[in-house]
């Protein structure tokens, strides 16, 4: 499985709710904060709903 960091590059304030869950279950709490996941369809489809606020990077 190929691995992407995801950084979060816009705030979460005032998005709607669902989306600042997603961002929480992707291990994002604030601005500017990058984690590492492995791609998985799950992965794929949280990515797609909260893309917006999100920079995806492969390694």
């Amino acid at each position: 499985m190929e691995e992407v960091i995801v950084t979060q590059e816009r705030s979460s304030i005032g998005i709607i709710p669902m989306h600042k869950k997603t961002l929480i279950a992707l291990g994002l709490k604030k601005k500017g904060q990058s984690k590492k996941h492995k791609m998985t369809p799950q992965l794929k489809g949280m990515l797609r709903q909260v893309g917006y606020l999100l920079k995806v990077e492969k390694v």
